[in-house]
Formats: structure tokens, sequence, C-alpha cells
């Protein structure tokens, strides 16, 4: 008599195939986190998200000219979040403006674990184009506390009105 295979169970299938597509959609990205870790980020190159903005139209700059991580008044995207970058890609394609990156995972920035460091945000330069899309197409949930004005898309992620730029949180890719 043969036993009976027992099947894996439903969620380690999913992990498997997910851990797959993520290596397969970015590569060179690296999955952080054991296999246990539901919530772990995929985490993608400098020069892989430049090559992402660059295919979908998104520009990037920052007051140093220059990409050091670890240099604040550089724009960096080494360690950014794949589902961040595709993020800025869904806003781009979502609202058909021009789409300046001013602010990545550089450092000074402020800390937490949804930060710029983090692979988490992204700043955009302010434009008309950007901010009618925010303030027409997402909900208003009230002032950060620091005062700046709050969007959140249907996807989750919350677009603080910083002034002089648009302060993205990225939970997911928004809808890609």
């Amino acid at each position: 008599m043969v036993p009976a295979k027992t099947a894996r169970p439903l969620h380690l299938r999913l992990r498997s195939v997910l851990t797959v597509l993520a290596l397969l959609v970015a590569p060179g990205a690296a999955v952080l986190g054991t296999a246990g870790d539901a919530f772990a980020a995929t985490k993608i190159s400098h020069a892989t998200a430049t090559s992402m903005f660059r295919s979908s139209g998104i520009t990037w700059s920052s007051s140093g000219n220059c990409s050091d991580r670890n240099n604040s008044t550089c724009t960096s995207f080494e360690q950014l979040n794949l589902a961040t970058a595709q993020g800025a890609q869904t806003l781009k394609s979502a609202s058909g403006c021009a789409l300046n990156i001013t602010g990545g995972t550089e450092t000074g920035h402020a800390s937490g674990t949804y930060s710029h460091w983090n692979g988490y945000k992204l700043d955009y330069g302010k434009n008309t184009c950007v901010t009618n899309y925010i303030k027409n197409t997402f909900s208003y949930i009230g002032l950060r506390g620091d005062g700046a004005p709050q969007y959140q898309s249907g996807a989750g992620n919350i677009y603080a009105d910083e002034g002089n730029h648009w302060d993205v949180l990225y939970y997911n890719c928004g809808g890609c």
C-alpha cells in the first residue's frame, strides 16, 4: 500500500508562488525577511528603480545632483521597496501628469517604520496637474501631526501636502 501524498498548506504554496513572481518582476531584487514573514518587502537597487522610472516617463532630481544614500542632498533609490516604485508608476499612468521625484531613500528624512529610509516613501515636486489629481481623486483624511493635509487613495496609500512637495507613503503599489 502506498501512503497518500499530503498537500502543502495553501499559505505555503502561495508564498512560494509570490516569491517566484517577485523575483521575476524585479530582477536583482532581494526578498527581505524569513519565509514565515508575511509582510516582507522586496527591495530594489537604485539602478532597477531608475530603469523602472525611466520606462514610465518619471523624472528625478536632487539638490546635490547625486544619488548617494548617505548624503541628504542626494536623491537615492537604493533599498526602495518594489511596491513603492510601482506606486510611482501607477500614479504617473493614472494621472497622466508629469512626475518628478525629489526625495527617495536617502538620509535626512524623518525616521520610523514607514519611512523614506526604509523604502516606503517618495517625495514628488508639486505641479498643478499632480495636485489637482490627488485632491480630486483621493479622500481627504485630515491633518498629519505636523499639520500637513493628507489624502488617502483607494488602495490605502497616503499623500501628504508638505507645502513645496508631496510626501507619499506607499503601503502597496496602488493597484499595479
